[in-house]
Formats: C-alpha cells, sequence, structure tokens
C-alpha cells in the first residue's frame, strides 16, 4: 500500500512540516482552471484566505494574493442571479 498523496491533495507541498489550511487551499486553487461554485462559497474562501496576504513569509504572500486575485475576480464577474 502506498502513502502517496492522491488526487488534489497530492498538489499540496510537503516539504515543510505541515502546510496550513490556507497554504494547502492556496495550493489547490492555484491548480484549478475552472470550477462552478455559489459566490458566498468564493466570498467565504476569500476571507478565509485574506489572512495569509499579510504573511511574513513570501512564497505565502505570493500565493495568497493570487488566489486572493481570482476569487475576487471571479467574485467581480459573477452573473447576476435570475
Amino acid at each position: 500500500m502506498t502513502t502517496q498523496p492522491r488526487g488534489i491533495n497530492a498538489l499540496i507541498p510537503t516539504t515543510r512540516t505541515h502546510a496550513t489550511p490556507a497554504e494547502q487551499a492556496a495550493s489547490q486553487l492555484l491548480h484549478l482552471r475552472s470550477a462552478t461554485v455559489p459566490v458566498p462559497v468564493l466570498a467565504a474562501a476569500a476571507a478565509l484566505i485574506a489572512p495569509q496576504l499579510d504573511d511574513p513569509d513570501p512564497a505565502t504572500r505570493d500565493a495568497a494574493e493570487a488566489v486572493h486575485a481570482h476569487l475576487i475576480a471571479a467574485i467581480d464577474n459573477a452573473a447576476p442571479s435570475r
């Protein structure tokens, strides 16, 4: 039996001892090309990642900024509900 991560978990870097939930989310979301989710879920994800925008680690900060920008753009471009 293998202990290698599978699926989306395989995209999460494991070189550090433990990735934070925000780091895991950022890593996963950066690899997505498209997804259909309700706007409140996007807003919640943006709020969860926002604290990482001030992280002292430049790599974490850069990833958080990229993911946060994608989420905000998706919210801004969402079609209004009818």
